[in-house]
């Protein structure tokens, strides 16, 4: 990652093949030295065969595959960064780098994201090149162009994922009509409003769906890079990049590991908490429904709540289901 400072603005260049290689450079080499080394000598967990619930995906060797990040307009960096971190981290046994990430975005302007930081993208919707992946993070902007060209794009992917609430941009384009899918917690209930026909799945760290894969929130997405390099590679290029990274997060062997995530908050005078955005709330906003008095955060909030009941039966109906399963276990 290159950075130019241009008065009070720092730029942030994304030039991949050179920039990141050389600013991931510790983290690419020693996962490629020890998934090496692992399989000269023995390694146990090397030797491992791809567990059978991990659908391998096709590569050509030689050829790096083409990741496009689509940003918007204050897009959350750990959405794209953690990502690219770990694609930036993949080699292949013939000692090539996996991906070749690339950046789009509508205009030809920097994009500012979260932090403040301006990225500087390499395309346009209008002249990208066709991706075998593209990530979606989060952002508080789209456009019909964005949407548009990621349905397209996405017919030729092996892969087109959302990191967060970049599941309501996935969304949007159709591909996820009646199918499952995943976003950030806080976004769950306004998800399920505007988008009743895909199946919405609370307590869920990845979801994959034929070539169409959603995260939970923000480090969810390291968790569903990790896997993605495991469907390529194998389970053990993706340690290998777990211990270059020192993650020591698993989620990304268990999709179901945001279980804590799943439920409503339970309605309470004295710690309040917003059933949309699940922060704190205020007990000067609120709403009676099916006899429980809900708090909000704002009055948006409310409003939204208030217009959507058939969410919150669905939310308690899998709420109490859940507490079902869990006490006959």
């Amino acid at each position: 990652m290159i950075k130019r400072n241009t008065g009070r603005e720092v730029f942030v260049a994304f030039a991949v093949t050179s920039a990141l290689t050389l600013a991931s450079s510790a983290a690419m080499v020693a996962p490629s030295r020890a998934a090496t080394e692992g399989r000269a000598d023995g390694d146990s967990r090397a030797a491992q065969p791809t567990p059978a619930h991990i659908a391998s995906l096709p590569r050509t060797p030689g050829v790096e595959i083409p990741v496009a990040f689509v940003i918007g307009a204050d897009a959350e960096v750990l959405d794209f960064a953690g990502p690219l971190e770990v694609f930036a981290a993949a080699w292949t046994p013939e000692g090539k780098p996996l991906f070749k990430p690339y950046f789009v975005a509508g205009g030809s302007e920097p994009v500012l994201v979260g932090g403040n930081m301006r990225v500087v993208h390499d395309y346009t919707f209008a002249n990208a090149p066709a991706p075998k992946v593209i990530v979606i993070p989060a952002m508080s902007e789209d456009s019909p162009e964005m949407v548009d060209w990621i349905r397209r794009a996405a017919a030729g992917t092996d892969l087109t994922m959302s990191v967060c609430n970049g599941a309501f941009v996935l969304a949007r384009t159709g591909l996820l009509d009646g199918r499952p899918a995943t976003a950030h917690h806080g976004g769950h209930f306004r998800f399920a409003g505007a988008f009743p026909e895909v199946q919405l799945q609370r307590g869920a760290r990845y979801v994959e769906t034929g070539n169409l894969a959603s995260s939970g929130g923000i480090s969810s997405g390291i968790d569903l890079a990790l896997r993605v390099v495991a469907r390529y590679l194998g389970e053990a290029e993706a340690h290998a990049i777990v211990d270059a990274m020192e993650y020591q997060s698993s989620g990304w062997l268990d999709p179901g590991s945001n279980a804590n995530y799943a439920r409503l908050p339970e309605p309470s005078d004295q710690s309040p908490i917003c059933p949309l955005c699940q922060m704190t709330a205020s007990t000067d906003i609120r709403s009676e429904y099916r006899g429980r008095t809900y708090y909000f955060c704002a009055e948006s909030e409310k409003e939204y709540f208030d217009a959507h009941p058939e969410v919150v039966d669905r939310f308690l109906e899998e709420d109490a289901a859940r507490g079902s399963e869990s006490r006959r276990q």
